[in-house]
């Protein structure tokens, strides 16, 4: 005899960095509501394999690199060595603790929210089945449904790739030593992030893109730029290079590669793939509720995160587009205002900014050069080299740019590219100013404190006039 079929008012389906508040946020308006979840850590990307371990271990890595360049500061060391187990053990701790804070908000004792282990899939417009962990089935039926299952590492066509032993970015952090020589598969953010961060490490690495340039949707000097930072530091660059094959030889990872020059091969102890992510629908059975997808599975929205089907809505990675958890949480917030206020919120025109989590940083928001000349915008650019910002020549990194795009006409900034140390903090205090619909001249006579990274901006739009 099949379960019988619980009334809900509200299911989320995942415990991403929108599902967890929006749940809450229905039990606190009174409804009666599930939140699922199949990974017993649960947290989203965000805690699990993303931002929070990322990050940690590139601050691990990036004190390597002010050791190694102690000299540089007047102060003398010894040898520098890295303990690939402690690095890795201070990761799982920071991850832990933030799980923890988690699974706490989570299970907080709050009426009308149930935490429920175990994987969903449709069986209706309105109805899931759960295979909890427990091994019973559970069948839940709501009139919102909510998809927050964000997405998981791509593994690209590669033959022989099944098997190779290979990386992704959750795995590659789990090492107990660092690759004698690690070979990157792509080099968007996450391949230029952890290329930089394992040749500071101590690997030697190879980053492979089939690209003409890396971080090929930013502006050219952005690309050239960070191609020359890692240059640098050891990290040997193929670009317009395509993997075709992967074989194991002689204890190593064999890549053959198509490149300008003609065929290759490129050899290395590890292999990472940082191809881009897949979305988690492939055991969602969207078919049986009739929610329309992608050719590549992402969860089709207007800009109300609403699906195709009445009561059915997608937020966070799932749905495609820019995949931030800071994306995640403004989804939390329409979804909320939209469903608890009767609002009418809306993803349109929102400014979505990230950063690259290299050393130096590249902070990103707004349009690129590249975007404003296919809109036919009118368009002036200011740009800064860091070597002339004072902060950064003060703290030895004085590598980089600061570049704004200023509409020509209204005065107002379109956007912006800060490639410096703490380019994600400069770059925000631009995105404030573009919330505000300043005009560049707000940032030129503005006063800053003496001597900040901030106080640059003066500098950098004074270059407009």
């Amino acid at each position: 005899m099949p379960p019988r079929t619980e009334q809900l008012d509200a299911i989320v389906i995942g415990t991403g960095q929108g599902g967890t508040p929006l749940a809450r946020a229905f039990a606190r308006a009174g409804l009666k509501t599930a939140i699922i979840e199949r990974d017993a850590r649960g947290g989203g990307t965000r805690v699990v394999e993303g931002c929070t371990p990322t990050r940690t271990m590139i601050a691990s890595a990036r004190i390597a690199h002010l050791a190694r360049r102690a000299a540089d500061y007047g102060v003398r060391t010894g040898h520098v060595a890295v303990d690939m187990r402690a690095v890795r053990d201070r990761n799982r701790t920071l991850v832990d603790r933030f799980n923890r804070q988690s699974e706490d908000r989570q299970l907080e004792a709050q009426d009308g929210l149930e935490l429920v282990r175990g994987e969903a899939r449709f069986t209706g417009p309105r109805a899931v089945e759960v295979a909890t962990d427990g091994g019973a089935a559970r069948r839940l039926s709501a009139a919102v449904i909510v998809i927050d299952t964000g997405q998981r590492p791509a593994v690209p066509p590669i033959d022989g790739i099944d098997a190779v032993p290979h990386l992704d970015n959750r795995s590659v952090m789990e090492l107990d030593a660092p690759p004698a020589h690690l070979v990157v598969l792509g080099g968007g953010a996450t391949g230029v992030e952890f290329a930089q961060m394992f040749r500071r490490l101590g690997s030697d690495v190879t980053l492979v893109d089939r690209s003409a340039r890396l971080l090929a949707a930013e502006d050219e000097d952005v690309s050239e730029t960070m191609a020359g930072i890692l240059a640098d530091e050891g990290v040997k660059i193929h670009t317009e290079t395509s993997a075709s094959r992967v074989r194991r030889h002689d204890g190593a990872i064999a890549l053959a590669v198509s490149t300008p020059a003609g065929a290759a091969t490129i050899e290395g102890t590890h292999l990472l793939l940082a191809v881009g992510r897949a979305p988690n629908t492939d055991r969602l059975d969207l078919a049986a509720a009739g929610v329309a997808t992608d050719d590549r599975g992402y969860v089709r929205t207007n800009d109300r995160l609403e699906t195709n089907v009445a009561g059915i809505y997608a937020i966070g990675d799932v749905k495609g587009g820019p995949a931030y958890t800071h994306v995640s949480y403004d989804d939390y917030r329409i979804l909320a205002e939209n469903l608890l206020n009767d609002g009418a919120a809306s993803t349109a025109s929102r400014l979505i900014p990230y950063t690259v989590y290299t050393d130096p940083e590249l902070g990103r928001v707004g349009m690129t050069e590249a975007q404003a000349r296919a809109q036919g915008i009118d368009y002036r650019v200011a740009k800064l080299p860091m070597s002339s910002v004072a902060r950064a020549l003060e703290t030895g990194e004085a590598r980089g740019f600061m570049k704004a795009l200023v509409d020509a006409r209204s005065q107002e900034i379109l956007g912006c590219a800060i490639f410096g140390v703490h380019g994600g903090e400069i770059m925000s205090a631009v995105e404030i100013a573009m919330m505000g619909t300043l005009p560049y001249t707000a940032l030129r006579d503005g006063v800053f404190a003496h001597p900040t990274l901030a106080e640059a901006l003066n500098s950098l739009f004074a270059t407009l006039g």
